[in-house]
C-alpha cells in the first residue's frame, strides 16, 4: 500500500507539501531505511540485469582498504610479470621514464653572484653524476608505472667528496608494518606512521627484501626512519591513499588478452602448416574404396608425383591465420593500453607508419603535458628537497656555515630539462620565429623549452662570436653577412653591436 507522510517544507501558499513514501509491505533497504523510488539515472538503477553483473565487483572501500597490502602485493607481482615478460610493456615503461627523465635536470641558480651561481651549479653537477641521479631518477619512474611507488633514503657515503650524502633506492616491498603492529588504522597505513592532519611522521623500513631467500630472522625486522631522510614516491588517485598502486593497472588484463591473442593465432597457423594435406573419398557413395588407416600421416618427398589410394583424393589446407583483423585488433589493444599512461600509439607501439605531422602533433600534446606535470611533482618531491640537503653539506664543508644558518628559499633556482624533439624541424622554427618577432616568446623560453641552459648558451655564443670575427666569418644570425675590416685588420663594427 501507498502511504502519505507530511513533511515539514511548505509550498508557496503555505501548505506543507506531501511525499509519497514506499511502505514496509512493499519492501526495505539493506539497512533498514525506507525504499524509495529513484529514477533518472540508468547506471544507478539495480533493475538492469547487465548493469548488476557488470558493476558487480564496485566496492565502496575507503582508499586505504581498497590498496591493501594484499591488493598491492597482487598488483605488483602481476605487473612485474608482465613488464619482464612483455615487450610491449618493457617498451612503454622503459619510454615513459626516458622521455619524462632523459639525460636528468640540470640545475640554475638565479642568485645575483653569477660567480657563486656557477661554481654553486658545477658543483652539484659533479654530485649528481658521482651518485647516478638521472640513473636513479629513471628507477623511480619506472617503479611508479610498475610498482605504484618506490622508497629512497639518504645515506653517508664516504667514497663521495667533498660531499657524502647519497640516495639509496629501495623498492616498495621494503616499506612493511612491524611485526607488532597488528593492522593498519587510521594513524598506521603498512609501514607509514601518521599524525592527525593524515602527514607521515615516521616510517618502518626493512632491514632485508621480504623475497630475499637468504634473509634469517623475522622478516619484519627494521628500523623507524623520520621524514627528512626518506623520499616516498607514491602513485595516488585518491585523496587519503598513503600507498600506491601500480600505473598499469587499468591495463594488466589487456596485456594478458594481447598475449593470449597472439599466442592463439600463432597456434592456429602452426597447426594448420603442420598438416600438409587431407585424403578424402572422391568414390561414388554406391562404391566402397580401398581401405586406408585413419590419422595415418604419410611421409612422401619434396616435388615429386603421388599416386593416392583408389577412391581417395587429398586436399589441402588453407592458411587462415592471422586473419586481416589480426594487425587491428592489436592496434586498438595497445592504444586502449597506453591511454593509461597518457601516451600516443606510436610511441607505445614504435611504429609511425600511419602518422602524419598534424596527427603526431596532436596526439604528442597530451603526452607532452602529462611529461611535464610530472618534470613538476619530481623537482617538488625530489630535486628541491635533496638539492636542500646537499647545499647544506656542501656550505658547511667548503664555507663552514652551519645547516642552521642556510635557507634554501634564499637560493632561486630552477630545473632545465631536456626538450622534446620536433618531427619537423623546419615548421617548428618557423612557428618560433613568428613568435620571436611577434614578441610572444622570449629567448630564455624557447631555450628551456629546448632543454638548453640560457647562460651556458649565451657565453658559447659570445665565444663563437669573438672566434668568428677573428676569423672573419659572418656572424650567427644574421645571414649571408660579410665582415668588414677596418684600416687596423680588425673587425668593423656590425649593425647588430
Amino acid at each position: 500500500m501507498i502511504e502519505v507522510a507530511k513533511s515539514k517544507i511548505l509550498d508557496e501558499h503555505g501548505q506543507p507539501y506531501a511525499r509519497v513514501r514506499v511502505s514496509e509491505s512493499l519492501g526495505r533497504s539493506p539497512r533498514g531505511y525506507p525504499a524509495y523510488t529513484r529514477a533518472g539515472f540508468d547506471a544507478a538503477s539495480p533493475s538492469h540485469t547487465d548493469n548488476r553483473r557488470h558493476w558487480l565487483n564496485a566496492d565502496e572501500l575507503a582508499p586505504n582498504s581498497a590498496a591493501s597490502a594484499e591488493v598491492r602485493r597482487t598488483l605488483r607481482k602481476r605487473a612485474r610479470y608482465e613488464a619482464k615478460n612483455n615487450s610491449y610493456c618493457r617498451g612503454m615503461v622503459s619510454t615513459l621514464a626516458n622521455d619524462s627523465v632523459g639525460r636528468g635536470p640540470r640545475l640554475q641558480l638565479q642568485r645575483e653572484s653569477g660567480a657563486d651561481n656557477r661554481e654553486i651549479e658545477q658543483a652539484w653537477t659533479g654530485w649528481t653524476r658521482a651518485i647516478r641521479l638521472a640513473a636513479k631518477l629513471r628507477q623511480i619512474r619506472q617503479a611508479k608505472a610498475v610498482d605504484g611507488e618506490t622508497l629512497g633514503i639518504t645515506v653517508d657515503n664516504p667514497r663521495l667528496y667533498p660531499v657524502t650524502l647519497d640516495l639509496r633506492l629501495l623498492e616498495c616491498d621494503y616499506l612493511a608494518s612491524p611485526w607488532n603492529y597488528l593492522g593498519d588504522n587510521e594513524n598506521h597505513v603498512d609501514g607509514v606512521e601518521l599524525d592527525e592532519l593524515g602527514e607521515p611522521i615516521k616510517y618502518w623500513i626493512l632491514d632485508h627484501h621480504p623475497g630475499n631467500d637468504y634473509v634469517l630472522g623475522l622478516p619484519s625486522e627494521g628500523s623507524w626512519y623520520p621524514p627528512s631522510r626518506v623520499f616516498h614516491v607514491v602513485y595516488a588517485d585518491r585523496a587519503g591513499q598513503v600507498r600506491g598502486i601500480p600505473e598499469i593497472t587499468p591495463a594488466l588484463d589487456l596485456y594478458a588478452i594481447l598475449r593470449r591473442y597472439t599466442l592463439a593465432t600463432l597456434g592456429a597457423a602452426e597447426t594448420a602448416s603442420d598438416v600438409a594435406g587431407i585424403l578424402k573419398s572422391a568414390a561414388p557413395p554406391d562404391t566402397s574404396p580401398q581401405l586406408v588407416d585413419p590419422f595415418l600421416p604419410i611421409e612422401f618427398e619434396r616435388r615429386a608425383l603421388l599416386t593416392m589410394p583408389m577412391g581417395w583424393d587429398m586436399q589441402q589446407l588453407k592458411a587462415e591465420q592471422p586473419t586481416t583483423a589480426y594487425g587491428d585488433f592489436k592496434k586498438e589493444i595497445i592504444n586502449e593500453i597506453a591511454r593509461c599512461l597518457h601516451m600516443p600509439f606510436n610511441v607505445a607501439a614504435g611504429n609511425s607508419s600511419n602518422y602524419n605531422y598534424a596527427s603526431g602533433r596532436l596526439d604528442h600534446q597530451l603526452y607532452f603535458r602529462a611529461i611535464e606535470i610530472e618534470r613538476h611533482n619530481v623537482e617538488i618531491e625530489i630535486l628541491d628537497r635533496l638539492f636542500g640537503l646537499w647545499l647544506s653539506e656542501y656550505l658547511m664543508v667548503t664555507r663552514n656555515v652551519r645547516p642552521r644558518d642556510l635557507v634554501v628559499e634564499e637560493w632561486p633556482r630552477r630545473w632545465v630539462w631536456d626538450g622534446f624533439r620536433h618531427a619537423d624541424p623546419a615548421k617548428e622554427a618557423n612557428a618560433v620565429q613568428t613568435l620571436w618577432n611577434l614578441g610572444l616568446l622570449t629567448d630564455d623560453q624557447y631555450l628551456l623549452r629546448e632543454g638548453i641552459d640560457p647562460e651556458e648558451h649565451y657565453a658559447q655564443q659570445a665565444e663563437q662570436s669573438a672566434r668568428r670575427r677573428e676569423l672573419k666569418l659572418p656572424l650567427p644570425g644574421v645571414a649571408m653577412q660579410l665582415i668588414e675590416v677596418d684600416e687596423d685588420g680588425d673587425p668593423a663594427p656590425t649593425a647588430n653591436e
